[in-house]
């Protein structure tokens, strides 16, 4: 019998029933004595269209019920490895947003001092740059896997510097990123200048557009990003309207053309064997999905995180052989 967490089974409490915490894990106060840990950060203001992402945390975690323990694609079984817990969410400040981003970055460095490596349910884009911050300190600069519509490194936005259009310009500015280990996938729409994704190509960035991606499997491109980063420290930073809007709307700035479900799968699977140090989801808006299918492909997203850090193996599914 197991001593980890385990989330709480379907058939010993009906779905819609049990704990509003992310798959029905049990709640700790802290992340001591935690291998990895679920934590929401429940902010929208710095959002720059649609509001709505301060709710986000509360809808994965809802939509998360639905998750099971064993991932029946690549054999991963993380709550028999780790230690799990949701420890809640983090008391930002509603009202100011760059006192917001210092209250993340304490509360991140706390975190980060048991030793836990935080997944992160979002809250708006802005968020990333003081948990790199925190991790910095911790870690010292990190490789990035930033799946993404948007490149977000503006300079500034109607004169303000902290906002969900500029996390990685001030994470760059920080310090905080190994520039050679930086992937930033599924860029696209318009924008005012080629200098919007072009700032990041010159810093040495990766940027694979989203065109790049269209009708194909992306296990090659993670096959090249691994090779890439080799035995570094990854933080993962997903934005949900990297996927196409036919598949998540719920969000606050949708671009048209954009990755797949599966692709995005790819991705985080294709994650697997780095050193992962932390990743958030971010930009779920539920007020633009009534479904609950945006939240619910976050929550996704993040167990498969979850399955992909250090210490759980894979051991993939023996599929039929058949070719069709």
């Amino acid at each position: 019998m197991t001593s980890f967490n385990q989330p709480l089974g379907g058939n010993d409490m009906p779905r819609f029933g049990g704990p509003a915490t992310m798959m029905r894990l049990p709640v700790a106060s802290g992340a001591k004595g935690l291998d990895a840990a679920f934590i929401g950060i429940p902010m929208d203001h710095g959002t720059s269209n649609r509001p709505g992402t301060r709710l986000g945390p509360r809808q994965i975690r809802d939509e998360s019920r639905m998750l099971r323990p064993y991932n029946m694609a690549t054999g991963a079984a993380p709550f028999e490895h780790l230690q799990v817990a949701d420890i809640g969410d983090v008391p930002i400040n509603t009202f100011d947003l760059k006192k917001t981003v210092d209250i993340i970055t304490a509360h991140y460095h706390e975190v980060l001092g048991h030793g836990t490596i935080p997944l992160t349910l979002g809250g708006d884009h802005t968020l990333t740059w003081p948990i790199l911050r925190a991790i910095k300190e911790r870690h010292g600069p990190v490789a990035l896997i930033h799946i993404d519509a948007h490149a977000d490194i503006n300079d500034t936005m109607f004169g303000e510097t902290v906002a969900h259009g500029c996390p990685f310009r001030r994470a760059w500015e920080d310090g905080c990123l190994i520039n050679d280990k930086v992937f930033q996938i599924g860029l696209r729409g318009t924008g005012y200048s080629p200098e919007d994704f072009d700032w990041a190509r010159d810093k040495g960035w990766t940027v694979v557009q989203a065109e790049e991606c269209w009708n194909k499997s992306l296990t090659g491109l993670m096959a090249q990003v691994r090779d890439r980063i080799g035995d570094a420290k990854v933080y993962i930073s997903y934005d949900i309207d990297s996927l196409d809007p036919a598949f998540a709307p719920g969000t606050g700035t949708v671009e048209p053309g954009g990755l797949t479900i599966w692709q995005a799968l790819e991705i985080i699977r294709g994650c697997a064997g780095l050193n992962i140090i932390g990743g958030d989801l971010v930009e779920v808006s539920p007020p633009y999905d009534p479904t609950g299918n945006t939240a619910l492909i976050g929550a996704n997203i993040l167990y498969e995180m979850l399955c992909v850090l250090p210490g759980v193996p894979q051991k993939p599914s023996r599929f039929s052989g058949l070719a069709f």
